[in-house]
């Protein structure tokens, strides 16, 4: 066990959060795979239980080989892999995949796995990390519009574009976080505001293609128009099915909650294990385990600030922004849809809900953030080691 621990690097606290998140993630997790097994017809109850614990292993694994490569050579990595996600986004868009008539073009199959991947979480992280090495690299420098069209924005909207069609509420959440990077990273204002004038000019011209042309993108822009004219129509959100059972959901919990497996909501709520999974955790274990939650969530931001705040370089200061922040903000997202403060957008609840693709991708974030921690950790002991050397023994080995 002590070797184990003398490999870990990197915060300790994140470390513990994480561990606490993937440990109680397997109570909801259990409770909600019956409505998979006894309502969808869907395995076993300690099928699903065995698949997460598989899916929490590998990603804790990716966390593992993750922290332990040198944080500097994602700015080569992030090049690298830049081009090759746009390919794959293309492949995912093209495939054409409809679940139900509707347009749900973002997986695709791993071959001789035979798991699905959704290639828009691993693309957001490429991104985001390409967005910090660029900021870094003009950081002591003024730069024009223009010079940062092609090296930071273009692959910016283009992968954008490519997500767009089959996934509105990642393609904000993926917009709205470089935005954020380019603030921290000190990208002026004034630019920011006309990517954000070319953002919504953008947006407006593809609802309008798709609404002239609905064949394109079957049902998706329908599909926004509703849960947002849902949402905004305080009379009229009783037609929203999901939203309305995960209230009672939450009305059930109360302060204390039903128990451990004792939630009936689960046998109606649709995505009771993924994408609704925090009313499920209200409903068992009620204000007290939500606030809970919610703490470590909090606890995870901290620590995240703390470890750009500590690193010594501009690109690991905004790399861990850039990784780190997202998540925080899905966690919360997917919270404020459960309490109907946003609309439904199928945001999942990181380390906690279902779904290997969200596990993996939120390990690899989190495998970023230890790695600049950890540089962080071995630069102190060095200066420790040297520190305690007797001046006449580094004479001696220099000479």
């Amino acid at each position: 066990m002590q070797e184990i621990f003398k490999n870990i690097k990197g915060d300790r606290t994140i470390w513990a959060v994480v561990a606490l998140l993937a440990l109680f993630s397997f109570l909801p997790v259990y409770s909600a795979s019956t409505n998979l097994v006894y309502v969808v017809g869907n395995g076993t109850t300690f099928g699903h239980l065995l698949k997460h614990a598989m899916l929490l292993v590998l990603g804790f694994g990716i966390i593992y080989a993750v922290h332990k490569i040198p944080f500097r050579y994602f700015k080569g990595l992030s090049i690298i892999a830049l081009p090759v996600v746009l390919l794959l986004l293309v492949y995912t868009l093209a495939q054409g995949t409809t679940i139900g008539g509707a347009n749900a073009s973002r997986w695709i199959q791993v071959p001789f796995v035979g798991i699905s991947f959704q290639t828009s979480t691993l693309a957001a992280i490429v991104l985001l990390i390409n967005v910090a090495r660029y900021l870094a690299k003009i950081k002591d420098r003024k730069v024009t519009f223009k010079e940062t069209i092609l090296p930071l924005w273009a692959p910016v909207f283009l992968m954008l574009i490519l997500i767009l069609p089959a996934n509105f509420s990642t393609t904000a959440i993926i917009f709205f976080m470089v935005l954020l990077v380019c603030f921290l990273g000190g990208y002026p204002v004034r630019y920011l505001l006309s990517i954000v004038g070319v953002g919504v000019l953008a947006l407006t011209i593809f609802v309008l293609t798709a609404k002239a042309f609905p064949g394109l993108f079957p049902n998706r822009v329908d599909t926004w128009i509703s849960r947002v004219e849902n949402f905004a129509d305080n009379e009229d959100t009783s037609d929203d099915y999901q939203i309305e059972k995960a209230k009672i959901a939450i009305a059930k919990g109360g302060v204390v909650g039903q128990g451990a497996g004792k939630s009936i909501m689960k046998n109606f709520l649709p995505q009771s294990s993924s994408d609704f999974i925090f009313a499920i955790i209200i409903e068992e274990y009620g204000l007290v385990g939500g606030l809970v939650l919610v703490f470590l969530y909090l606890l995870l931001l901290f620590r995240i600030v703390i470890v750009a705040h500590k690193s010594d370089s501009i690109f690991g200061k905004l790399l861990v922004a850039a990784v780190g922040l997202p998540i925080i903000f899905q966690a919360f997202i997917n919270m404020a849809v459960a309490v109907e403060l946003f609309p439904v957008t199928g945001q999942t609840l990181p380390l906690i809900s279902s779904g290997g693709t969200s596990i993996w991708m939120t390990c690899l974030a989190l495998g970023i953030i230890l790695s600049v921690s950890a540089r962080r950790q071995e630069e102190l002991e060095l200066k420790e080691e040297y520190t305690d050397q007797n001046p006449l023994d580094i004479l001696s080995e220099q000479l």
